[in-house]
């Protein structure tokens, strides 16, 4: 009875916990502001699907274009900061392409500029009959870059954006080669064929330090520098489509699942309270402490809902309601045999215990093989069916178990 009490109590801390986490209003833990992620079949925002131009890959392998592409397009996106923003390689015919997901955006012209451009930041020197010639200093060559302001450039009562760099030590090196050459002679920095910067060289430079002056505006040298330390991308990239979805759209299909869900909820409660009575009162109760445990944890992972995952969530709760019953129709089995009601109520958890357990590890594979061979909307749907799982095999046979204990006395049947 003891050992009852102190899960029970464990119970209602993880409810009352549970319940602080899924209000809306609720306190923040673990020092972050905990919301409800919103995917962009939800939220509203733009999907834009782009092409790599292979024809200016070079040597270089379409696939591992594609893989390096993606990755520098996602940092570019998360300093757009964007909420669980998206970025998966597609095929478009047999070329590459990559496809992103901007839930909320806000800005789709900026985004746009910069998830585009290509970044491709290179220096030139002029040859001796005064043309541009290409120097082998490049973008890779550079470590860092950082955006910052110089006095000295325009004196004391203004301040002049500049960008300072510094090269790896192989670009170090290339830089002092450089500028040894260039003395009294123009050095020009260009980010895809566009001069940002032409200056004179008047010494030459060690240290693999430099910067870049010219900039009009202090966010230009942000953005460019924040470009030059994500990298260029291995080829340019066209925008071929360009998809809205409308906020109105999403918070339609919220209430619509929101709908389904407690209609399919209430049924639920409606059979298991009209079949077993009070062990089906049980069940919901059981049930209700399952949805709360589940939204919590939506919160604190976080989970991007979608309107796949909401349907994962939802099936989850079919899911929750079998281990139930099981677990009463072998109890009724139990009693009929003439035993206690209380040894036949922890025959029936314990005896129905391996069906639950096995059907629920074949439900959780088939999640994990979804969530990590599929793209897109299934991933969402597999990895709330995941949750759900898990969370309805503790609420099945601790949660349920436990508040049986409470009612039921050692008499016999």
């Amino acid at each position: 009875m003891k050992n009852n009490l102190i899960a029970i109590l464990v119970i209602l801390i993880l409810v009352v916990f549970a319940g602080s986490v899924v209000y809306p209003k609720g306190p923040d833990y673990f020092g972050k502001e905990l919301k409800t992620r919103l995917g962009l079949d939800l939220q509203g925002g733009v999907q834009l699907t782009y092409e790599i131009d292979t024809a200016k890959l070079g040597d270089k392998v379409p696939t591992k274009a594609q893989e390096e592409a993606i990755d520098i397009i996602s940092r570019r996106v998360d300093d757009l900061g964007v909420a669980e923003p998206k970025v998966q390689g597609i095929k478009i015919g047999d070329r590459p392409g990559i496809i992103v997901e901007l839930p909320g955006i806000k800005d789709i012209e900026e985004a746009k500029r910069i998830i585009g451009k290509t970044a491709q930041l290179k220096f030139y020197e002029l040859d001796e009959n005064n043309n541009e010639k290409e120097t082998d200093l490049t973008g890779s060559d550079v470590k860092k870059a950082e955006a910052g302001t110089d006095r000295q450039s325009t004196g004391f009562s203004a301040v002049s954006p500049v960008i300072y760099l510094e090269f790896t030590k192989e670009g170090g090196e290339k830089f002092e080669q450089i500028t040894k050459r260039n003395i009294n002679k123009p050095l020009i920095t260009k980010l895809d064929d566009a001069v940002i910067n032409q200056a004179t060289v008047r010494s030459e430079i060690a240290g693999g330090k430099a910067q870049i002056e010219g900039i009009e505006s202090l966010k230009e040298a942000k953005e460019t520098a924040r470009l030059i330390n994500e990298g260029a991308l291995p080829a340019p990239i066209n925008l071929v489509q360009e998809s809205f979805i409308g906020a109105s759209l999403g918070k339609d299909a919220i209430e619509k699942s929101l709908i389904a869900g407690l209609i399919g909820l209430l049924l639920v409660a409606v059979f298991m309270i009209v079949y077993y009575r009070f062990l089906g009162l049980i069940a919901i109760i059981a049930l209700l402490i399952y949805a709360l445990l589940v939204g919590a944890l939506f919160k604190l992972i976080p989970v991007t809902l979608t309107l796949a995952g909401i349907a994962g969530f939802i099936f989850s709760i079919g899911i929750a309601v079998d281990a139930n019953i099981l677990v009463f129709e072998r109890f009724k089995e139990e009693k009929e045999k003439g035993i206690p009601i209380s040894q036949a109520l922890e025959n029936g958890f314990s005896r129905s215990w391996p069906s639950i357990r096995d059907s629920n590890i074949s439900s959780l594979i088939t999640a994990v093989v979804l969530f990590y061979l599929s793209s897109g909307t299934v991933k969402g749907f597999a990895l709330t069916l995941a949750i759900g799982i898990i969370v309805s095999m503790f609420t099945a046979i601790i949660v349920t178990r436990n508040i049986l204990r409470l009612f039921i006395k050692n008499k016999p049947t």
